[in-house]
């Protein structure tokens, strides 16, 4: 059914007061075939579809606002996994792949391109392996490229020797932009289950069963949610709060799926999916946290917000799938510390602790995203950390993610700032009990009896 024009009407509306916007639309692009065993070419071939493909993006982005008055906050690009595309190189091979990404980029005026990636969950190709090696160097020499490794599913059970390394992976990156907070770490990302169509950074890739071109779009509306949870009243039961999420969660992703598809159309490209996530920003009145103490809670981290959450993400994903055929990526709602104001304010009060936050992770959309721990965090406390996460994603057979910062030099107390988006992350107390026979153990942790279900 078309968008009415009373919908966009309301969605304007939404724009204005409610800090509605779309958080991304994000063009997948396949570069499976620049595949070539000689380097110059295979960046020749990278270079040439990336500014073949997307030259018209930001273009067709920025035509849309304007003529409907909706703000993009994003426009990105995402790649499929560079280890499919450029198996078998070095690791200094992979840094200049990302040098010629990062060119691509900024030439067509894109915020990230994502799919500095790789898939290793049940084990890793020397390709593979190098590209995981070269993501600290290619982080810092690079401004838009984003990494994301997958060491996790319910049906291969985790990669225990990639978790291991993605532990100094980690260290290492916070070493190398040590003079920027360490925002190599907010471009970094470790997954169990990763959804192919996400168009998030730092996550994003084209997945392999994508068609060659695609546009998906990524939504944001904590702060219509909000006005919708704070209108209730204090004596409105829980199925009815479920409904009125439900209902505004509806009126966002048609907005979102109408600006995708209209993205989509100016390019003559497909459209992919509407991530009907609630993605917040560091502004007050857009944050995840302030709905759930809307919903009665003194602050984040009180006893029953993990509750809250629960009900925030399968009412948002009931109204979503309601409103669309097209739902895919993570959808729900993400919990962001640095991304966050609401967080950012319950973390720097000390009502959160990162076991919470985890502990929220079992019903959110995503893991520990956005998390600043002190810069002497051990590579093996960081490497327990995830595993952590992907057990809970195996076992919950959902996706999980750990997004983390370690920051050089820093301690409880102190924060990173990166601007924009990404906001601040005060930095949080981490348990640095010793777990390193644990992490050392390292071979694959088998899948969940769950997960054999053919």
């Amino acid at each position: 059914m078309p968008i009415s024009l009373e919908e966009i009407l309301e969605t304007i509306r939404m724009t204005e007061v409610e800090h509605f916007d779309i958080r991304t639309v994000t063009m997948g692009i396949n570069i499976k075939d620049c595949a070539s065993d000689d380097l110059n070419k295979l960046k020749s071939n990278i270079y040439e579809k990336l500014m073949r493909i997307g030259s018209e993006h930001v273009a067709s982005a920025r035509k849309v606002e304007s003529d409907y008055g909706l703000s993009i906050a994003n426009k990105r690009i995402a790649v499929t996994p560079l280890s499919i595309a450029a198996d078998g190189f070095h690791e200094e091979d992979y840094v200049e792949i990302a040098r010629v990404m990062d060119k691509a980029s900024d030439e067509l005026g894109i915020d990230y391109l994502g799919g500095f990636s790789a898939l290793v969950q049940k084990g890793w190709s020397m390709g593979e392996l190098n590209l995981i090696k070269a993501i600290p160097e290619a982080l810092s020499v690079t401004k838009h490229v984003c990494s994301s490794i997958n060491v996790a599913t319910t049906k291969a059970g985790i990669n225990m020797d990639a978790v291991k390394l993605m532990g100094k992976i980690i260290k290492q990156t916070a070493a190398k932009t040590a003079d920027k907070d360490a925002i190599g770490c907010a471009k970094l990302v470790v997954f169990a289950n990763v959804p192919e169509d996400n168009p998030f950074i730092a996550g994003a890739f084209h997945g392999v069963s994508e068609p060659d071109v695609v546009v998906n779009v990524g939504l944001s509306g904590p702060g219509v949610i909000l006005r919708a949870v704070r209108e209730a009243p204090d004596n409105m039961d829980f199925a009815d709060l479920s409904d009125r999420i439900r209902r505004m969660a509806f009126k966002i992703t048609r907005a979102g799926e109408f600006i995708g598809k209209k993205v989509a159309s100016l390019q003559n490209v497909p459209f992919g999916i509407v991530d009907i996530s609630l993605a917040p920003t560091p502004m007050p009145g857009d944050s995840v946290a302030d709905i759930l103490r809307a919903m009665g809670l003194e602050d984040v981290g009180a006893a029953g917000t993990t509750a809250a959450l629960a009900l925030l993400n399968d009412s948002v994903k009931r109204g979503g799938l309601m409103a669309s055929s097209n739902v895919g990526g993570m959808s729900g709602a993400f919990i962001p510390v640095s991304e966050d104001y609401g967080m950012i304010q319950a973390v720097k009060k000390g009502h959160i602790p990162i076991e919470k936050l985890e502990a929220m992770t079992c019903v959110c959309s995503v893991g520990l995203d956005m998390i600043a721990i002190p810069g002497d965090t051990s590579e093996q406390v960081i490497s327990g950390v995830i595993a952590d996460e992907c057990a809970l994603g195996i076992m919950n057979n959902k996706t999980t993610a750990v997004r983390i910062i370690p920051a050089p030099g820093k301690n409880v107390g102190d924060s990173v700032t990166f601007g924009g988006l990404l906001g601040e992350a005060p930095i949080m107390s981490v348990s640095k009990l010793d777990n390193i026979i644990f992490i050392n153990r390292g071979g694959r942790f088998p899948a969940p009896v769950k997960g054999i279900n053919n």
